[in-house]
C-alpha cells in the first residue's frame, strides 16, 4: 500500500540536527518565532566567519519556517474541501509568512552592508549574494499584504477548480479522472465525456475571471509600489532572471512557430486521416490515432510506483534507490480523489531535505510520465540534501525542469515495466509527440501573459479574443467548430497563469535543454547520466548558462538549437511510429 506519511516525519531529523532554532517551536504562534529572526538582525557580524555562520544560521531559520508552509500546503492540497486543512494553510500565510518578510528584508541588508562581505569566497556567494541584492532592490513593505491577498485568491482558485466534478454513466468523477474517456475508441463516448467535462469548467468562468482580475489589479499595484513600469519588468526581476529578457522570449515564440508548428500540424493531419475524420476535435487528440484501445499502463497506484521503481533504477542504481527511499519514508500522495487541488507537483520539506509528490494519477499513460517528471524534481532534491545554504538547495525554474522533463525521456525507453514492446514503442512516440505539442503551448501561454501585463486595462472580451488570436498562430490545427466560446476560456485551466505569472517559458527552455541530453544519451546513456547528476548538485549555486554546460546542453532557445533537435525528434518520432504498428 503506497501511503503519505509525512506527518510521522519529525523535525529536526537526526541526519539534519539544528544548531540555531530550538528543537522544539510552536510554528503556529508567530511569537515564538519572532525572537529567533531578531537574534539575527542584532547579532554583532565581526569577521568573515561570523559572516559565514549567520548565513548558515538563517538558511536553518528560514528552512524550518518554509517546511511548515509547505507541509501546510500539501496537507491543504491534499484535501481542498477539508476546512480545517483550509483554515491552518490560511492562517500561515496571514500571520506567518507576511510577518517573516520585513525580517528577512532586514537580514539581507544586514549581509549587504557587513565590512567583511569582499572577504567571502566569491564563487561559492556569487549567485547567493547577487539574490540578495535583488531581493532588497525590489523589497517594498506595502506589498506584503498585496501578496498576502494574492496568495489567497490562489486558494480560491485551486478550491473553484478542486471542486470539479462531473456525473458519468451514474458515477461522479473529477476532471482529471475524465481525462480517462478521452482514450477511448468510442468517439461518441469521448464527445460526451469531453462536453460534460466542458460543460462543468465554463459554469465557473465567470468566478475565475473575477479572481483574474483581481489578481491582475494586485500585481501591478505590486509592481507600481516597486518602480517597475509593469508587473513584467518586476516579475522578470522577481524570477532572478538575470541571465535572458523578454526579447529572447519573443525570439523563443518565433522559433516555435517556424520550426516546431509545422511538425505539429504534419501529425495532426496525419491523425485525421488515420481516424477517417474530416476534421479533429479537442477529444480526438488523447484517442489512439489507430482506433487501438488505450494503454492502460495500471489499475492501482502500487503499479505506478513500483513500474517507476523498476525505471529508475535501470537508468541509474542510485536513482533507483533514491526513488525507493520516498516509498519506505511515505513521500508519495498519488490517488486522484474529490477535494485534490488540480495538477501534480513535487514540495520540498526544506528542513528535514526530502521531496514530496503529490499528483492526480488515474490510470493514464500521462500518469507514468507524470510520476517520472516529479521524480526528477524529487532527485534534484536528494542531489543537493548535504548542501548548507538553502537558497542553494533551489536551483533556478529553468533548469529544475531540466533535471523533471529529462528523466521523462531517459524512463521512456524502459517502459516495458508497464508494457509489452509495440505498446512500449506507442508510449513512447506519444510522449515525443507530447513534447512537441508542450512546446507550442508555453508559448501560447507565455505569450498570453506578455500581452496581458503589457495592457493591464483590457477587458474580459479583448482578453480572450487575444488568446484565440494566439492558438491560431501556434495551434496545429484543430477544429473549434461550434466550441468557440469554449476555446476562448481554454486558458483557465492552466493554473501557472493564475498561480504564478510568468512562470511557464521554462518549461520550453528547460524542455530543450532536456532533449539535448536526450540527444546526448542515444550516444552515450552512462556519460550523459553522469553530466546529468553533477548538474543537479551544483543545486541553484551557479548560474544558468553553467548548469547547462554543466549538464551537457547549451543555454540557447533560438533556432540555432530548435531547428537540429526537430529533426532528430522528428526522425525518431517515425521509427517508433514503424515499430509499434
Amino acid at each position: 500500500m503506497v501511503t503519505n506519511r509525512i506527518n510521522d516525519l519529525n523535525r529536526p531529523s537526526r541526519e539534519y540536527p539544528r544548531s540555531y532554532v530550538p528543537d522544539k517551536v510552536d510554528y503556529s504562534a508567530w511569537e515564538n518565532l519572532d525572537p529567533l529572526f531578531k537574534g539575527l538582525i542584532e547579532r554583532k557580524l565581526d569577521s568573515k566567519q561570523a559572516l559565514e555562520q549567520f548565513l548558515l544560521d538563517d538558511s536553518e531559520l528560514n528552512a524550518v519556517v518554509n517546511e511548515e508552509g509547505s507541509r501546510r500546503n500539501i496537507a491543504m492540497t491534499c484535501a481542498t474541501d477539508d476546512p480545517e486543512t483550509e483554515k491552518a494553510f490560511l492562517h500561515f500565510i496571514e500571520n506567518i509568512g507576511p510577518k517573516m518578510q520585513p525580517y528577512n528584508h532586514e537580514i539581507e541588508k544586514k549581509i549587504l552592508t557587513c565590512p567583511y562581505l569582499d572577504d567571502l569566497d566569491k564563487r561559492r556567494y556569487e549567485v547567493r549574494i547577487r539574490s540578495c541584492r535583488n531581493s532588497v532592490e525590489l523589497f517594498r513593505e506595502e506589498n506584503i499584504p498585496l501578496g498576502v491577498e494574492t496568495a489567497k485568491l490562489s486558494q480560491q482558485y485551486q478550491k473553484t477548480i478542486g471542486a470539479m466534478t462531473v456525473n458519468f454513466k451514474g458515477k461522479d468523477y473529477t476532471l482529471p479522472q475524465m481525462g480517462i474517456f478521452m482514450q477511448e475508441k468510442d468517439r461518441e463516448l469521448r464527445e460526451e465525456a469531453w462536453r460534460l467535462s466542458t460543460v462543468r469548467r465554463m459554469e465557473d468562468t465567470g468566478v475565475l475571471d473575477e479572481i483574474f482580475d483581481k489578481m491582475l489589479k494586485l500585481r501591478v499595484k505590486i509592481a507600481a509600489n516597486a518602480g517597475f513600469d509593469n508587473f513584467r519588468a518586476y516579475q522578470f526581476r522577481s524570477y532572478n532572471r538575470f541571465d535572458y529578457t523578454p526579447d529572447d522570449c519573443f525570439a523563443f515564440h518565433d522559433a516555435i512557430e517556424k520550426y516546431v508548428v509545422p511538425v505539429s500540424r504534419k501529425l495532426l493531419e496525419e491523425r485525421r486521416k488515420s481516424l477517417s475524420l474530416d476534421s479533429i476535435k479537442p477529444w480526438d487528440t488523447a484517442c489512439d490515432r489507430l482506433g487501438r484501445d488505450p494503454l492502460r499502463p495500471f489499475e492501482k497506484t502500487e503499479k505506478l510506483v513500483s513500474g517507476c521503481r523498476e525505471i529508475f533504477g535501470k537508468v541509474d542504481e542510485e536513482l533507483g534507490n533514491s526513488f525507493q527511499q520516498m516509498i519506505d519514508i511515505g513521500l508519495l500522495d498519488l490517488d486522484s480523489r474529490k477535494g485534490n487541488a488540480p495538477g501534480g507537483y513535487q514540495s520540498s520539506l526544506t528542513e528535514v531535505r526530502l521531496p514530496f509528490i503529490f499528483m492526480n494519477a488515474v490510470g493514464l499513460d500521462r500518469d507514468v510520465f507524470t510520476l517520472l517528471h516529479e521524480g526528477g524534481h524529487a532527485f534534484h532534491q536528494f542531489a543537493v540534501r548535504d548542501e548548507s545554504i538553502l537558497e542553494y538547495r533551489h536551483a533556478p525554474m529553468e533548469f529544475s525542469e531540466v533535471a523533471s522533463m529529462t528523466m521523462e525521456l531517459l524512463g521512456a525507453p524502459h517502459l516495458s515495466a508497464f508494457y509489452n514492446p509495440h505498446e512500449a514503442a506507442r508510449s513512447q512516440r506519444s510522449n515525443l509527440n507530447g513534447s512537441l505539442g508542450l512546446l507550442p503551448w508555453i508559448a501560447i501561454v507565455d505569450a498570453f501573459q506578455h500581452w496581458i501585463y503589457s495592457n493591464p486595462n483590457h477587458t474580459v472580451k479583448e482578453r480572450n479574443d487575444q488568446f484565440v488570436s494566439l492558438s491560431e498562430r501556434f495551434g496545429a490545427g484543430m477544429d473549434w467548430t461550434g466550441y468557440e466560446d469554449e476555446l476562448r476560456y481554454r486558458w483557465q485551466s492552466q493554473l501557472h497563469i493564475f498561480e504564478v505569472p510568468f512562470y511557464y517559458i521554462e518549461y520550453g527552455i528547460a524542455q530543450l535543454g532536456a532533449l539535448q541530453i536526450w540527444q546526448n544519451s542515444r550516444k552515450d546513456l552512462s556519460s550523459a547520466v553522469e553530466a546529468y547528476k553533477s548538474a543537479l548538485k551544483l543545486g541553484g549555486s551557479r548560474p544558468l548558462p553553467e548548469l547547462f554546460e554543466t549538464a551537457g546542453a547549451k543555454f540557447d532557445f533560438t533556432e540555432n538549437t530548435i531547428k537540429p533537435i526537430m529533426s532528430e525528434v522528428d526522425a525518431e518520432v517515425e521509427r517508433l511510429s514503424k515499430f509499434e504498428s
